[in-house]
């Protein structure tokens, strides 16, 4: 059975920042604590949103690493405490939002985080009790914002999913304005994200029509502006279009991911440096080969209609248009660029066939279909 639900308030336009004050009152945030990064502090992003909290007793944490760990989790839960904060605004990509979701949890529920995992069964144990949460995204890829899950890296150094209707954030202020400065080199992985959920998730063998739709004309925008956002920061059309693409793919993927997900979930977890959208542009063309023919058993086969609002012929060139998109893009031509050793092939496998997201791909990987699409992403 399909469990169909769309849940967060949003808030999209350029200058939608200027809706915090009043979206935290919504929520019944008095006492809010921002959750952030480096990055997005030196930028000035941050000051852009403490600005429409002039007079609010703000707590921040800004030391997101760029995977979010447990310990940060725990170490952001001190602060939230001691500040007597009663709910949570992460201004951020997917990494800061997703460290307020484990925060979320840690904050007002009992025991360790792992406790919560999906794969642990953790999922039933989240209660309506996690701390309020208001998203403002800064990149547009992981869709975070608007989903139910989180990816954490705990404290015995697996990557794990958190997932929850209670995680989801009561709203999200998708304001494209605040991804204007956002560097080429992330504009394009972090869009290469975006991209991989939408492909995914249409992919995913479960029946949602909802999602499917909302995947491809995510997919669309996505493929249709990545170059021009990654080429010209300034364009305001491309960038609202990533940001909505973004939002698109999270929005969808409650349907499921599949095996690009759980292999860069778990080389994630290994070597926490390298970044989620890349390792998902790096795994798209071989999963996508390797799901052709769990997809020629279809009637309508979704590489096709991918493909056509791809401006492609047929689905048999996606893989390589997905490969020279990454050659426009200037993201690596594949992991050994990214110094990805093939004697962690057996931890990464592993990890793989663990992940939340393994069996949602339209054709179940074995451990050596693993092998092979590793060695061929190499």
């Amino acid at each position: 059975m399909s469990t169909i639900l769309y849940l967060t308030q949003i808030q999209f336009d350029f200058g939608a920042i200027a809706t915090l004050p009043a979206e935290c009152e919504r929520v019944g945030i008095r006492r809010p604590m921002v959750v952030t990064d480096a990055g997005v502090k030196a930028a000035g992003v941050l000051q852009t949103a403490l600005d429409q909290l002039a007079g609010w007793p703000v707590s921040i944490f800004s030391d997101t690493p760029s995977n979010p760990t447990e310990r940060a989790v725990l170490t952001a839960k001190a602060a939230y405490i001691a500040g007597e904060c009663d709910g949570l605004i992460a201004v951020g990509g997917g990494s800061a939002i997703d460290l307020a979701k484990g925060l979320a949890i840690v904050a007002t529920h009992e025991g360790p985080l792992t406790r919560y995992a999906t794969i642990e069964g953790g999922s039933p144990l989240i209660t309506p009790h996690a701390a309020p949460l208001i998203a403002v995204p800064t990149t547009a890829g992981t869709g975070s914002e608007v989903a139910r899950g989180a990816i954490i890296i705990v404290e015995d150094g697996r990557k794990l999913g958190f997932h929850s209707w209670n995680l989801m954030p009561k709203a999200a202020i998708c304001d494209p304005e605040l991804t204007v400065g956002l560097p080429s080199a992330l504009t394009a992985a972090t869009g290469m994200d975006a991209i991989a959920h939408c492909m995914e998730t249409f992919m995913a063998p479960a029946f949602n029509p909802p999602a499917d739709g909302i995947a491809l004309d995510g997919l669309e925008r996505a493929w249709h502006h990545i170059e021009r956002a990654t080429r010209d920061g300034q364009d305001r059309e491309a960038r609202l279009n990533m940001m909505s693409a973004s939002m698109q793919g999270a929005m969808a993927f409650q349907k499921g991911l599949g095996a690009v997900h759980s292999l860069s979930h778990s080389l994630g977890g290994i070597n926490p440096k390298l970044h989620h959208g890349t390792l998902n542009a790096m795994f798209l063309p071989a999963v996508i080969r390797f799901n052709a023919e769990a997809e020629s058993m279809r009637k309508d086969c979704r590489l096709d209609r991918m493909a056509r609002v791809m401006g492609l012929p047929s689905g048999e060139l996606i893989p390589q248009a997905i490969r020279d998109m990454n050659a426009r893009l200037g993201l690596a031509s594949g992991l050994e660029q990214l110094g990805v050793q093939r004697d962690w092939f057996d931890q990464i496998i592993k990890g793989a066939l663990a992940d939340h997201c393994h069996k949602t791909n339209p054709r179940t990987p074995s451990a050596d279909d693993y092998r092979a699409l590793l060695a061929e992403s190499m």
